[in-house]
């Protein structure tokens, strides 16, 4: 069977040539006659995999010297609690919610102290950002947390909240190394691999030093303690090694490429193809308020339970994969990431527009 185009939402579509790579080394990476699924995290092998992918996505972000790079298990949802566990000082947050795991965060950090939701977008499905410039921000807050992009409703923080100063948590899962960022503007910032870099299983955490202390609150396990894995550099127990080779070989396709400027382009390029039509069509239509749109995941709708479950149905027959929507919300979302090529996108566009033809 040839390949198909997989709009899934995370895990989700990788780069052709770094699945090549990963095939060819797969008995014998590097002249070590071994894969690295096999390969003792201790070995030098390993050491030189897990350095290079460090150094080639500081290179890529442009990470200052004074923050940490941490490959971490337990996905994205496990900083939902190692967060409060690691920076609520004074047992004050406030979060922004915006989506489905906003939500969860907010609800996970209430266990550890006063988790303030200062904005949200619940009253409308979250189809939009709130106007973060002036938000009610706690004058003890430890921090304020968002999650950047909203994979499940399709919404991007095109500005960063104004904090007023308390350090700014995000969580970018599904827009990771789409664009530039400027990461000094974050305490932390952190996602998990499986939308936009490599296999699931691991979440990546960009902290800023003074942020990894031992002063935690208490009971929190030694695993859920950033200082463990800062002073071990990700190498306290065994880490996820093959995940973190493969993202690893995703930051070299990245940088070949051209790196984020490149990225956000064609990003930017590809999610135009989708938007214009679904601007322009009479059957579906994008359900996110135009200015706070995402470049990654693009949910749309015909208004028709039963039309949409069509579309679903003879898209997949078509080689168009995975456009379902969120189980929570229904309808259509293609994500689109970075290693879906723009053919893709007008693949996607051409069969809506015949199935528009046929259904209208």
């Amino acid at each position: 069977m040839s390949r198909v185009y997989n709009f899934s939402a995370g895990p989700a579509v990788l780069p052709e040539p770094v699945l090549k790579e990963v095939a060819e080394e797969m008995m014998d990476y590097n002249g070590t006659g071994m894969s690295v699924m096999e390969m003792s995290h201790r070995s030098a092998a390993f050491q030189q995999i897990i350095d290079e992918a460090e150094q080639d996505l500081r290179d890529l972000m442009g990470i200052p010297d004074n923050y940490k790079v941490l490959f971490l298990q337990g996905g994205a949802s496990q900083q939902f609690a190692m967060i409060p566990m690691n920076l609520m000082k004074n047992k004050v947050a406030d979060y922004i919610v915006t989506g489905q795991w906003a939500k969860k965060a907010y609800q996970e950090a209430q266990k550890y102290g006063k988790a303030n939701k200062i904005a949200s977008s619940e009253d409308q499905t979250f189809s939009y950002i709130p106007d973060c410039s002036n938000l009610p921000v706690s004058p003890d807050a430890d921090y304020v947390y968002i999650c950047e992009n909203n994979t499940i409703y399709g919404t991007k923080f095109k500005e960063l909240p104004n904090t007023k100063g308390k350090t700014l948590v995000a969580d970018v899962s599904s827009c990771f190394l789409s664009e530039p960022v400027d990461v000094s503007k974050y305490g932390i910032i952190y996602g998990g691999v499986q939308k936009n870099i490599g296999p699931a299983g691991m979440v990546i955490v960009i902290i800023r030093e003074d942020l990894i202390t031992e002063d935690v609150l208490p009971g929190t396990p030694t695993m859920l303690t950033y200082k463990t894995h800062a002073d071990a550099a990700s190498l306290y127990n065994t880490p996820n090694a093959y995940c973190i080779y493969v993202c690893g070989k995703v930051f070299k396709w990245l940088k070949a490429m051209g790196g984020l400027e490149e990225m956000k382009k064609r990003n930017e390029e590809k999610a135009k193809i989708l938007y214009d039509f679904l601007d322009s069509s009479k059957l579906f239509k994008g359900t996110v308020v135009a200015k706070d749109r995402s470049l990654m995941n693009v949910p749309f709708v015909t208004g028709d339970k039963e039309l949409d479950a069509k579309f679903v149905k003879e898209a997949s027959a078509a080689g168009l994969m995975n456009l379902k929507g969120h189980r929570s919300v229904g309808g259509m979302r293609a994500s689109i990431y970075n290693a879906m090529p723009k053919e893709g996108v007008e693949a996607l566009v051409a069969f809506m527009k015949k199935f528009e033809e046929e259904n209208a």
